[in-house]
């Protein structure tokens, strides 16, 4: 019985393992040549794991894609866990804490627009490949989320007297959460009209971020 419970937890070690070494060789293939040019077979060969076995663990490559895209995201999350707990950010006033906030959109521009533009083609795949709502819950769950802090900003700020209170905060978190992570992967894409001008990128993003303060400040 405990030889079998051994060889059990052995297997499992194993899958894990493998999987987590599949993800981390796609994410990689991914972010750089995107995922339309990657084959099952190119991770397969990279990442040492048989193209049979991802095919077992994963089922299909939107699901691996999937599973890759939630993975790259909780690393982005990573990035940013316990940086705005800081004795520096919570002296701040709140509005000024939902400025800093605001800019990060700012930070994953200009650092990570590699991602960026992995999301917007993942936008597109999801579409094409008809993957189901159900399908994507783990990867919604995984998405960067300000909100929480964004909320703690704002209370804060309503004591302070340096925000004003509006009907839904929610309502304008989402609001401008869409409107910047569009506007960051619209930026990294291809410059489709003379007014896609990239050099405005950022000045376009705080113009955004200045109107989304100025709406909340007292």
């Amino acid at each position: 019985m405990g030889n079998e419970i051994y060889s059990d937890l052995s297997r499992k070690s194993l899958k894990l393992q493998r999987t987590d070494r599949a993800v981390i060789t796609a994410s990689q293939l991914f972010l750089k040549h995107g995922i339309e040019e990657i084959k099952m077979t190119d991770i397969a060969d990279a990442s040492g794991v048989g193209v049979a076995t991802l095919y077992r663990y994963f089922g299909t490559k939107p699901h691996m894609v999937t599973e890759v895209m939630t993975y790259l995201w909780e690393e982005i999350n990573e990035l940013f866990a316990g940086v705005f707990d800081t004795r520096e950010f919570m002296q701040q006033p709140g509005i000024k804490q939902i400025n800093d906030l605001m800019r990060m959109f700012i930070v994953l521009y200009e650092a990570h627009s590699d991602f960026m533009r992995l999301l917007g083609e993942f936008d597109n795949y999801i579409v094409r490949e008809q993957i189901p709502k159900e399908e994507l819950v783990k990867y919604e769950q995984a998405i960067i989320n300000f909100y929480p802090v964004l909320v703690r900003a704002y209370e804060k700020g309503l004591k302070d007297g340096t925000v004003r209170r509006i009907e839904s905060f929610k309502l304008f978190y989402l609001t401008y959460a869409h409107a910047l992570l569009e506007l960051c992967k619209k930026f990294v894409g291809r410059e489709i009209l003379p007014s896609d001008n990239r050099a405005y990128a950022v000045k376009e993003l705080q113009i955004l971020i200045d109107s989304g303060v100025s709406y909340l400040r007292a």
